[in-house]
């Protein structure tokens, strides 16, 4: 967890403007790991960093995030990647080769990405979690929850020092 923390202090390092997109399925167990974390993260940022809970459907809020003009846009999803239960990574969209985000989205995460990056011009990255359990289910298994809650805390901790805007 500390290489992740290390990772988005210095990728946060110049951000002005921050979007944090939750997304995936909260009926899906640990595929709720982004939108719990965007949950949690909800009416706890300063007003440079605009909370979005996507489920889905990330392509719905694109006109959001335009309008928001970010200097940093994170999503924030589940996706295996071959690691542990509960592991997260930050990755540049561009550097996952097929995309493992399992949640059923309508437009592929890849194309939301490159779509973001070429109309506001801003850094766009993923931070994945990998999941233990999709099945349907309402509860996060206790690793995945115990990243949640690691993760909120160091975005939190992150993201005070963005002045308000």
């Amino acid at each position: 967890m500390a290489d992740v923390e290390t990772a988005l202090r210095d990728w946060l390092a110049d951000a002005k403007r921050v979007v944090i997109a939750g997304v995936g399925n909260p009926i899906r167990s640990d595929d709720y790991v982004g939108l719990k974390i965007a949950e949690n993260l909800k009416g706890k940022v300063p007003s440079a960093v605009c909370v979005l809970e996507c489920e889905m459907v990330p392509e719905g809020y694109l006109l959001d995030v335009e309008k928001f003009q970010p200097t940093h846009v994170l999503l924030l999803d589940a996706a295996v990647l071959g690691c542990k239960p509960g592991e997260a990574n930050l990755v540049k969209f561009e550097d996952v080769p097929s995309f493992s985000a399992i949640s059923s989205h309508a437009l592929p995460l890849r194309l939301f990405c490159e779509y973001i990056e070429k109309a506001t011009a801003a850094e766009v990255r993923l931070l994945l979690v990998e999941p233990e359990n999709t099945e349907l289910g309402e509860c996060l298994t206790p690793e995945v929850a115990a990243t949640a809650e690691k993760l909120t805390k160091t975005l939190l901790k992150l993201l005070s020092g963005l002045s308000s805007v």
